[in-house]
Parts: C-alpha cells; structure tokens; sequence
C-alpha cells in the first residue's frame, strides 16, 4: 500500500475513535469525508465547503472537533442584532 493510501487509512482509524468516543456527536451521527490538504485536515459534510458544513484543524480530531461546532451552530436560530 503506497503511503496516501495508509494516511487515510490511519485517518479513518482516527475518526472511528473519535467516533467512539463521542457517540453522539454530529460526526459520528452524520459521518462527513475526511480529505488532507497539505497539513491540514478537513471534515465535510455536503458537496463543497461554501454549502455545506465543515470543519478545520492540524489533526483529524481536530478537524472533527471543529466540524461538531460547526454543525451544531448552524443548527442555532440566527439573532437579528
């Protein structure tokens, strides 16, 4: 197995055990794609970052951790100022 290939690999591991750790959380409910651009890991849950929802960070539980805020602010009504 070429070297990608066991990076996404190990990252699924990863967001499986994050997973299991947060049962109920937006990711493991709604399980969005793991992608690596350089050092930076992305959860995404829709067809792009502009439309659908998505987290950020230098490891895949912090990416996850960031895509569970994410999806549970867009869940919280808007309060015109």
């Amino acid at each position: 197995m070429k070297t990608r290939a066991l990076d996404h690999v190990a990252a699924l591991k990863r967001m499986e055990l994050y997973c299991s750790a947060h049962p109920r959380g937006p990711a493991a409910v709604r399980r969005p794609r793991l992608s690596r651009r350089g050092n930076l890991w992305i959860a995404l849950l829709g067809r792009d970052m502009q439309s659908g929802i998505s987290g950020f960070g230098p490891t895949v539980e912090a990416a996850l951790r960031a895509f569970d805020t994410q999806y549970m602010s867009s869940l919280r009504p808007r309060i015109a100022a």
